[in-house]
């Protein structure tokens, strides 16, 4: 992710098992960066002497026979045999953006969200900003701070919704959790899509006193030189910044055919939990990581372990069943 990219909760609130994640200046300086996050998981690999092979690509999983319960797993540095597979690809890889009518004749830049890096890459340009979400409101924030360096836009498909200043990640993972154990009860829950969509960190904050968080609907076409809206108005654009989000990693798994609803594949339910991660139709493949499908705010530093603790109790449990038999 882009450099200028924050948390939208203290460091106490993204960390993984075992290591808090070091402290910051929240008070002085905001949610931590991109860079402390990148020197913390660098740091606890180190700590745990993790024995990770970095660069390693996994390109496909497969069964090892029709009826056999192993994995074939096809990597760029070879074939690896696995009685059980993890898949925590999660959903960063795989950005997503819509097609609107004239996308192809459009002669300015498309880019997405995740290929954005800096304000400067854009200077002196007209850039429309896509999305209501963190990713949307951080980029214009930083687009906007200095109105000699870009010209913005920002529109949404829907009007934008803040969350109160006062409330970030923290809240957000408690209502995740919520969420799960209402379900468990038979009760309905809103989830944190009830409490809004975007966390006002600083800079956003700072962005909505400037008086630059309007935006409007969603335009719908291209034209060569820009966006156009049903009424007839346009908008001259040289670049248009997709922050619309990211699709589940899964293309690795295709060989094994497994049932996929709403980019989800069927996981088995654990404890009476709507949320599993243990495949229906492969039992030993679990996925981890991918969103609340696979464990309330699974996709999160915090949320993400309680998850695996979870999956690597069932791993323990099936392998001692194989020994046994």
């Amino acid at each position: 992710m882009w450099p200028g990219l924050r948390l939208f909760s203290p460091a106490t609130y993204s960390s993984l098992p075992g290591w808090m994640m070091p402290a910051w200046d929240d008070a002085r300086l905001g949610y931590p960066p991109r860079s402390h996050v990148v020197d913390y998981l660098t740091a606890y690999e180190d700590r745990y002497d993790l024995a990770v092979r970095h660069g390693v690509r996994v390109h496909a999983v497969v069964r090892t026979g029709r009826d056999a319960e192993g994995f074939i797993v096809e990597t760029t540095a070879g074939t690896m045999h696995a009685d059980t597979v993890v898949s925590a690809t999660g959903t960063w890889s795989r950005p997503f953006w819509p097609v609107y009518p004239g996308a192809a004749e459009f002669a300015g830049r498309q880019l997405h969200a995740a290929a954005y890096r800096s304000p400067a890459d854009f200077a002196g340009q007209r850039v429309v900003i896509v999305g209501g979400g963190n990713s949307a409101a951080q980029i214009l924030a930083e687009m906007s701070a200095d109105s000699t360096v870009a010209d913005t836009v920002w529109v949404t498909t829907r009007p934008p919704r803040f969350l109160p200043d006062d409330i970030d990640g923290r809240a957000l993972f408690a209502a995740a959790t919520q969420r799960v154990q209402a379900l468990r009860d038979g009760r309905p829950h809103d989830g944190v899509g009830g409490l809004g969509d975007i966390v006002m960190v600083p800079s956003v904050r700072e962005a909505r006193d400037r008086g630059v968080l309007k935006a409007q609907p969603m335009f719908t076409r291209f034209t060569r030189t820009g966006v156009a809206w049903a009424d007839g108005s346009k908008a001259e654009a040289d670049a248009v910044i997709w922050c619309t989000g990211f699709r589940p990693a899964l293309r690795h798994l295709a060989g094994l055919r497994l049932r996929n609803t709403h980019r989800h594949i069927a996981t088995v339910p654990r404890d009476g939990a709507a949320a599993g991660t243990e495949a229906v139709d492969a039992p030993g493949l679990f996925l981890v990581g991918y969103g609340d499908w696979t464990g309330p705010a699974s996709a999160t530093l915090i949320g993400v372990g309680r998850t695996a603790r979870d999956t690597a109790a069932d791993i323990l449990t099936r392998l001692k069943q194989g020994s046994a038999s």
